[in-house]
């Protein structure tokens, strides 16, 4: 994987929205292959780990970690 490239505080205050009012979202992004991945989850923290800021996510399947830059998109999941 590349090396980390920070995301704009815009979009970071963007996440920091969907987490405070627990919004489903449906994510996509890059993969570990580079390979265009999606998922319905709810945003449920911003993480710094391994010199990266990640997105957890919480799924039917348990909870998860997006890369920030591997984001294509992620905007509210539809009612």
């Amino acid at each position: 994987m590349q090396p980390y490239q920070a995301v704009s505080c815009e979009l970071h205050s963007q996440y920091e929205l969907y987490i405070m009012r627990a919004h489903p979202v449906i994510v996509s992004y890059r993969d570990q292959h580079g390979r265009t991945q999606s998922l319905q989850a709810k945003a449920i923290d911003l993480v710094t780990q391994q010199g990266a800021e990640w997105l957890r996510l919480k799924t039917d399947a348990g909870e998860c970690d997006i890369r920030l830059d591997q984001i294509i998109l992620c905007k509210p999941a539809s009612a």
